[in-house]
């Protein structure tokens, strides 16, 4: 498997001191090819590790598969770098019998990407037509204690093995109502340590994910409700600040999106009605 970090000489300077030179820790970032059919279909900058749920999890947030019996093998390519070393940097996926290839539109693919920039009402519209699970409305009573919604980025970062030794990776944990950790995965990519999540939950045939959170480190984004929403989880909380159109896509599809969660305080930004405060629902 591909390093997930890599070892740099760095020149230390400071205002104390002569320079120095040391060695320093970083996150490794490699580009990943996803195969299907034998045919590329996209390539992704990622931490090398856990590359099997990253393309099991890119593949539902791509409306692609939804159950884990849709996906196939998934493989390996041969590659090597100019030491001759394996890169593992090229995965092809196969599709169970039956399931369609998607469409590799320019249409499409404007929708999809994560970086384009393109945002509005259709691009919710699309969202929420691909959706084969949707989210379930706020139980009686709400569900999640507040208490537990935000000691979640303390147990996150104590987990956070990668961003410990290099301080250059995202984080994302998925954990059940009650505050029990389900997965945890990093990555150079915020979107890619949730696919990684949604990935692991998909193979592990844990999708729809009701009654979960995923707790990010970073901020919410449209693409991160997006992947939460396909996935069928009802709450995502983010350590910053959510984006306008994350703030729309969540309302939208009635899930529940926390931002600037740290120590007593959180913002909601929409459907609160999932969470309870010393037993009783939070309403406003």
């Amino acid at each position: 498997m591909g390093r997930v970090t890599q070892r740099r000489k760095v020149l230390k300077l400071s205002l104390a001191g002569p320079p120095r030179r040391r060695e320093d820790i970083m996150a490794a970032e490699e580009p990943l090819e996803i195969r299907l059919g034998r045919k590329p279909f996209s390539v992704t900058m990622r931490t090398p590790g856990d590359d099997f749920d990253l393309v099991a999890g890119f593949l539902v947030s791509e409306g692609v598969v939804w159950q884990p019996e849709q996906l196939g093998a998934m493989r390996f390519c041969a590659g090597e770098d100019e030491d001759g070393r394996q890169t593992y940097n090229v995965i092809e996926a196969q599709l169970a019998p039956g399931v369609p290839l998607p469409d590799t539109s320019l249409e499409r693919h404007v929708y999809t990407s994560s970086s384009c920039g393109i945002c509005g009402t259709a691009s919710i519209d699309a969202v929420t037509k691909n959706s084969h699970f949707g989210l379930e409305p706020p139980p009686e009573g709400g569900g999640l204690a507040l208490e537990t919604l935000l000691a979640l980025p303390d147990q996150l970062r104590r987990r956070q093995q990668v961003f410990e030794r290099t301080g250059g990776v995202h984080a994302a944990g998925l954990f059940t109502f009650d505050g029990e950790l389900l997965c945890l995965r990093e990555d150079v990519g915020r979107h890619n340590a949730v696919d990684k999540v949604i990935g692991w939950a998909l193979r592990e045939g844990r999708l729809p994910l009701r009654g979960t959170v995923l707790q990010v480190s970073g901020r919410a984004s449209f693409e991160l409700v997006q992947k939460a929403y396909l996935a069928g989880i009802p709450v995502l909380s983010a350590v910053s600040a959510p984006s306008s159109l994350a703030v729309e896509l969540a309302e939208e599809t009635g899930l529940t999106l926390a931002g600037f969660s740290r120590g007593e305080t959180v913002n909601v930004y929409s459907h609160p009605g999932r969470l309870v405060r010393a037993g009783v629902e939070i309403s406003v």
